[in-house]
């Protein structure tokens, strides 16, 4: 059976649920209800496992928070001898507007300290996709946006993105990176 890990970025603890920088959390959440999955506390983040039509899949919140998650991907990618052409990372970005998504088969980290942590762990040839959660902030505010939580606005606008999102999980599963990337990121 192929196996996937699906990695949703964000930090452990109640003061960080629902922020900004947790949106990668909010998605593998989202996926694993959806499931009927649920999450074990295991070494480097919270697991859950399920399967998406032979597919065996493996939801990683990594609890090392966002700076160290490479830790967490590279110990899951080893553990269960998954390539990393089988490694989605969802994560936030400021870059782009609330709920604006775009799915990428590599890159560079863009910045993002916890897509740098895992690049320096295993290098850049891993898929990611990138979840706009804005950049209202005044200059020096960064890190108080991205721990900001969300308004209920912007969670009503969230709602069809992290379904949506949850759609591209399964799509990169079952047709691979470059058929799903063609499907979602012309919307």
């Amino acid at each position: 059976m192929e196996k996937f890990l699906i990695a949703g970025l964000g930090n452990p603890g109640p003061e960080y649920h629902e922020t900004r920088h947790n949106i990668g959390w909010m998605v593998v959440d989202a996926f694993a209800q959806n499931q009927d999955a649920s999450f074990q506390d295991k070494r480097f983040g919270f697991v859950a496992e399920t399967s998406v039509k032979g597919r065996k899949l493996f939801l990683l919140k990594p609890t090392t928070f966002m700076n160290l998650s490479g830790n967490a991907v590279r110990y899951w990618l080893e553990k269960e001898n998954i390539p990393t052409e089988n490694l989605l990372v969802i994560v936030d970005d400021l870059a782009f507007p609330l709920g604006k998504m775009r799915l990428k088969a590599q890159g560079s980290n863009g910045g993002h300290n916890g897509l740098g942590h895992i690049q320096q762990l295993i290098g850049q040839r891993y898929s990611r996709l990138r979840i706009g959660i804005g950049n209202e902030f005044s200059q020096g505010h960064q890190v108080d946006w991205v721990l900001s939580k969300f308004s209920d606005e912007d969670k009503q606008t969230l709602k069809p993105v992290i379904d949506e999102a949850c759609e591209i999980i399964k799509s990169f599963c079952l047709a691979g990176v470059d058929i799903t990337m063609n499907q979602f990121n012309k919307k």
